[in-house]
């Protein structure tokens, strides 16, 4: 028999509370009405002719949420790709002011993230929450279609409907859903083994989340690559009302589509008050601490007549755990932030063709992702597995992390050849026109988008699955939220240096950006790479 447990700490802390924890031998299809999580750690019987284990296949509910998302993500990256040129040409901005409010964008979508996974976990469920944000997006996209119409510009209304539209709603709707839609997929994998077709071969469903959240950034990528590949043509060759309006168009199917599963979906119950009850337990543990502790919140565990049990507390500190991984993630997502302003800004300086809208280069990220995820899924990860490297998700962070280095190595170098090249070199001076370019091709710019796609298959796509995995059920949204937060300290850093975004400063931007992420990339790798052999281990006593 084996222990497949939704939750664990340290190994030796998950050791010495194995003995505590009771539970029921159960999966989701025996859960309550709500499709709620079984208290205790899940034992499932191991089939006695197990040979090996696979991951298997998403099923068509979870594949409806993936859905959601891919339209979701048509819409907000065939909405936001155009801000930078939309602002600067439409609306009058400046560079370092269009790649400030751009960077506002983006911190209000994800500064939101913790009040869409409160709002889940403790009133409303993932369900209700995702559906009420998106409405609230919804009615954004619909402000910035108006606000960008003639009449609205002519009175005065532009920039004003511009900020209410992404500040006001579509910022608020994005953190809201954020935070929950990826969860709620996991939620819809049946937890065990489950067998296939091939004798002694089984799924389990740790290998299927782990394949359904690279599936899940799959879909992310094939949403933004549409919405980038048709938005800015269309403002280009119609109107930006009309850009604008596909992503509220597409948006609406996509709530439409999911709303379809209402009855169908494993759905939580919201635990009502959990952050009072992780105050609660933390309390305790400090003031019932005993010798020989491996971790300080082991005083809250073995409480008697209390609100939480020993799965709780062990999920806990796996989540504290996580949260200290998350801590080194905001300087990788301000270098991510460059690809929607400073690099569409450099592409401006270049020789182009004219049928290109510089801005749709952002397609060859989610190109290099949309081919590269079901190569890894396949072919790449499988065999690291037959070779006996599995790679665990602080080597493939780290690796995600050293590959944007090299790729900004690349832009950075790019940016200096730029300034070399006339006949406007570094774009100063009183007699440079609007528009000018250097004699230098926008092609050069493929290597550094390539480079951050290939980074996201390690840091983003494991932070999303490291993030759910940590976590015990009443935190799972909290946890995914706290991750995507990090993505706001990226933004508020690419706020402060939008004061050098202009020519020739930004420059020095890539340059410090990169140096100081290699550097970080070397430090978290100390700190956290015996993280990888105590989840290998966990992993080997959980089954």
């Amino acid at each position: 028999m084996a222990a497949i447990r939704d939750g664990g700490g340290d190994m030796d802390a998950a050791q010495s509370v194995s003995e505590k924890l009771v539970s029921d031998v159960q999966d989701n299809s025996s859960s309550d009405d709500f499709g709620g999580e079984p208290k205790g750690f899940r034992i499932i019987e191991e089939p006695a002719d197990l040979v090996r284990r696979v991951p298997g296949k998403l099923g068509f509910w979870a594949l409806l949420v993936v859905v959601l998302e891919l339209c979701e993500r048509l819409a907000y990256y065939g909405a936001t790709l155009m801000f930078s040129i939309y602002l600067q040409t439409v609306l009058g901005r400046s560079k370092p002011q269009a790649v400030a409010l751009n960077r506002v964008n983006q911190f209000m979508s994800y500064a939101t993230t913790i009040l869409g996974a409160v709002v889940a976990d403790q009133w409303l469920g993932k369900f209700k929450t995702i559906v009420l944000f998106a409405v609230i997006y919804l009615v954004g996209l619909v402000v910035l279609t108006i606000s960008s119409a003639d009449f609205s510009i002519d009175g005065g209304f532009g920039l004003a409907g511009f900020c209410i539209a992404v500040f006001a709603f579509i910022g608020f709707g994005t953190g809201g859903i954020k935070s929950n839609v990826s969860s709620f997929m996991a939620d819809q994998i049946p937890v065990g083994f489950t067998p296939t077709k091939v004798p002694g071969v089984y799924a389990d469903s740790k290998m299927t989340t782990e394949r359904g959240f690279r599936y899940f950034y799959w879909s992310i990528n094939i949403g933004s690559f549409i919405g980038m590949l048709v938005c800015p043509q269309v403002a280009k060759h119609a109107s930006y009302p009309m850009a604008f309006m596909i992503p509220a168009i597409a948006f609406f199917v996509g709530i439409v589509a999911f709303t379809l599963g209402a009855k169908k979906y494993v759905q939580k119950k919201p635990q009502g008050t959990v952050l009072v009850k992780v105050w609660r337990c933390m309390r305790y543990a400090r003031k019932n601490r005993r010798s020989g502790q491996t971790h300080w919140l082991d005083g809250a565990l073995g409480a008697e007549g209390q609100e939480w049990n020993d799965e709780f507390v062990v999920g806990l500190q796996r989540s504290l755990r996580a949260c200290k991984v998350f801590l080194f993630y905001p300087l990788y997502w301000a270098l991510y932030g460059n690809m929607s302003d400073n690099f569409i800004n450099q592409g401006l300086t270049m020789q182009r063709p004219k049928w290109l809208s510089v801005d749709q280069l952002n397609l060859v990220n989610s190109l290099v992702l949309i081919i590269s995820i079901p190569l890894f899924d396949k072919f790449v990860f499988p065999l690291l597995r037959r070779m006996g490297l599995r790679l665990g998700p602080i080597a493939r962070i780290t690796t995600g992390f050293g590959i944007v280095v090299c790729g900004f190595i690349y832009a950075t170098v790019l940016q200096k050849v730029i300034y070399t090249r006339g006949p406007y070199y570094d774009f100063t001076g009183p007699s440079v026109p609007k528009g000018a370019v250097n004699d230098i091709s926008v092609w050069y710019q493929i290597v550094p988008y390539a480079a951050i796609g290939i980074s996201e298959i390690f840091s983003s796509a494991t932070g999303l699955e490291f993030a759910y995995s940590q976590a015990p059920a009443e935190l799972k949204s909290t946890l995914t939220a706290l991750y995507l937060f990090t993505n706001c300290g990226g933004a508020l850093i690419g706020m402060i240096l939008a004061i050098w975004g202009g020519d020739p400063d930004v420059l020095y931007v890539f340059a410090a950006e990169t140096a100081v992420l290699g550097v970080i990339a070397v430090v978290f790798y100390c700190c956290f790479r015996h993280y990888d052999d105590m989840i290998e281990k966990q992993h080997m006593f959980e089954t």
